[in-house]
Parts: C-alpha cells; sequence; structure tokens
C-alpha cells in the first residue's frame, strides 16, 4: 500500500483505521486530512500521532488545490470525510450535500489526475433504505430517506461513474451501524451511556422497535483494510455481522452495564422519517476473508469504560452542544 491519504482521519471510524493503518508494515506513510469540524479532534489520534510514519493536515476536501498537491503524494486514498449525523442533516442539508456529494467529487477528480492505484470510498447500509424483511446485497436499489442517507447514496454513485467513465479504481463499503471508544456523544450509545453517567434519563424514539445492526468500529475498519487491498475496482462491499437489535434491547443492554433500571428510560414522539429496519448480506466480502471478532456485551463494556475514565475527552462536547442549542 505503501503511502496511503486517509480523510477524516480524526473523526471516529477514521482515528481507528489510521491507528490499524500505522501498525501495518507495508504502508510507509499516512498522511491524515482532516477540517476538525465539531465530531474531529486530533485527540482522537492520540499516541498515533507520534508515529513518524504519520503526517497530519488540517483542511477541507473542497479545497481542490490542498487535495490535488495530497493525492499526488500518495499511492492510495481512503474516503471518511463526511458529515453524518441523521439529526443533523434535518436543519443543515446544504452542508451534507456540499461535504458529501461536492467533496466526494472533489477527490475523486484529484485522485483521477494523480493516477492512484486505490481509491476507497466508505459509506453506510442506511442508503438502501428501510427493509420489511429480507436482506440488501450490493445490487439493492438504493432508497435513502434522509438528507444524510441521500447525500451518501450520490456520493457513491459519484465515485462509482468515476471508474465506469474514468477507470478511477473506486471501491465503496457500506457498514452498519458503528460503536466503540472515541465516537461523538452525539450518537445513540455514547449519548445513552454518557447521560447515565452524568445520572440523567436516556430518550426512545417511538416504541423502541428500530432495528440496527451494531458492529464494533475496529471489525469495520478490519472490512475497510480487505477492501483496500483485495477488492475489485467498481465493486461494492457491504461489512456487517454485528449484532441485530432493536433499539429498547440496545437500551437494556446499556442500562445493565450501570446497574440502572428501566426508570431512567423516557419515551419521545419518533423523529421523521426513523427507518424501521436496516439489514444487509456481508457473504461478499466474507469472500475477502473479513470475519467480524468483537462480542457486543464485551464491546460495549469496553465502550462505556472508556466513556467512564475519559470524561475530560466528551464533557466538553456536550457543554459546546447545549451552547449552541
Amino acid at each position: 500500500m505503501a503511502r496511503v491519504l486517509v480523510t477524516g482521519g480524526a473523526g471516529f471510524i477514521g482515528s481507528h483505521f489510521v491507528r490499524r493503518l500505522l501498525a501495518c508494515d507495508d504502508v510507509d506513510q499516512v498522511t491524515v486530512l482532516d477540517a476538525l469540524t465539531y465530531a474531529g479532534n486530533v485527540e482522537n489520534l492520540g499516541e498515533a500521532m507520534l508515529s513518524p510514519k504519520l503526517t497530519f493536515v488540517p483542511g477541507n476536501i473542497l479545497d481542490a488545490r490542498l487535495v490535488g498537491l495530497l493525492t499526488r503524494e500518495h499511492t492510495a486514498v481512503v474516503h471518511f470525510a463526511a458529515e453524518s449525523h441523521v439529526d443533523r442533516s434535518f436543519y443543515e442539508a446544504g452542508n451534507f450535500l456540499s461535504t458529501n456529494v461536492l467533496g466526494t467529487h472533489t477527490l475523486l477528480a484529484a485522485a483521477r489526475g494523480a493516477g492512484v492505484l486505490r481509491f476507497v470510498h466508505v459509506s453506510t447500509d442506511e442508503v438502501y433504505g428501510p427493509l420489511a424483511s429480507g436482506q440488501a446485497d450490493e445490487d439493492a436499489p438504493l432508497r435513502p430517506t434522509v438528507p444524510y442517507a441521500a447525500s451518501k447514496a450520490a456520493s457513491d454513485l459519484v465515485a462509482l461513474s468515476f471508474f465506469q467513465t474514468f477507470g478511477v479504481p473506486v471501491c465503496v463499503t457500506r457498514s452498519s451501524n458503528n460503536y466503540g471508544p472515541r465516537q461523538h456523544p452525539e450518537k445513540i450509545i455514547p449519548l445513552f451511556i454518557t447521560r447515565l453517567l452524568k445520572g440523567h434519563q436516556v430518550t426512545l424514539h417511538g416504541q423502541g422497535q428500530h432495528l440496527r445492526n451494531w458492529l464494533h468500529v475496529e471489525d469495520n475498519c478490519q472490512g475497510i483494510e480487505r477492501v483496500l487491498r483485495d477488492g475489485v475496482p467498481g465493486e461494492v462491499y457491504n461489512i456487517g455481522g454485528g449484532t441485530d437489535l432493536t433499539s429498547s434491547e440496545l437500551t437494556s443492554r446499556i442500562l445493565a452495564l450501570f446497574g440502572a433500571s428501566w426508570d431512567r428510560v423516557r419515551y419521545i414522539p419518533d423523529r421523521a422519517s426513523n427507518d424501521i429496519r436496516y439489514a444487509m448480506d456481508w457473504s461478499k466480502i466474507a469472500a475477502l476473508g473479513y470475519r467480524p471478532v468483537h462480542d457486543l456485551d464485551q464491546g460495549l463494556a469496553q465502550t462505556a469504560d472508556w466513556y467512564r475514565h475519559n470524561p475530560d475527552r466528551w464533557a466538553p462536547l456536550l457543554r459546546k452542544e447545549t451552547q449552541h442549542a
């Protein structure tokens, strides 16, 4: 792989992936390009910042000049940078379209000009929309229901078009819901953990029956690395294999970690377009040797321990959210 440019590498999933890359003997250089928006933080990279193989560049993927300079210095691009929170996309849809679609196009155009050997575009199972039954394979129609998912579906199609039209060696990954240490507390698992740590209630939308597949972030990163190494250009790879839980079932497991009762739960009206069920077939990436290895209960316990022992990392983020609410 030699030299890899990672966009959004100071974010939750990106920072885990960067740490993984730095441990690879065949990786000579990793460059992180990150705009350090509210969800990006160099502290997510931690001790990785000491690695002589790592370079951090603050900047935006919409900056065509900067992106062009960086891609010419790398043999591969792994593209995580994105606006990613569903609720925010309801009132910041323009930002989501700009970053997720136009930013992806800027990167692809630069990668085409630089002649990169691999380009992995990281996406989500939400592009398939809700499924009443069955599982979505990689050829399933894209039926996003919210601005975030629509922006990711559009960026997926742009990425794949650059393979079809220009031969840019693009692969797309679509993972189920990730969890693990260092995730921004706006997401449901760290949100519930941090609220319980503060002695507050947690809130469930609707009847708590929305079904999601929960995948440890390290398992997703394993899958992305396999696609980076062995994926076929022009192909899409679903990354699943976590644990299917309704939001009520997930809440029950988190409550148990704190010895808390259901008195700490409050039901609120469901949000707009809250898809009832996602499900993916991941047999295609399994053929590359991908196997998730993290047990959900152990992963949740380890995640809760991280938030319990690192309030200095997440408490300031909650204060910022309150100030801007």
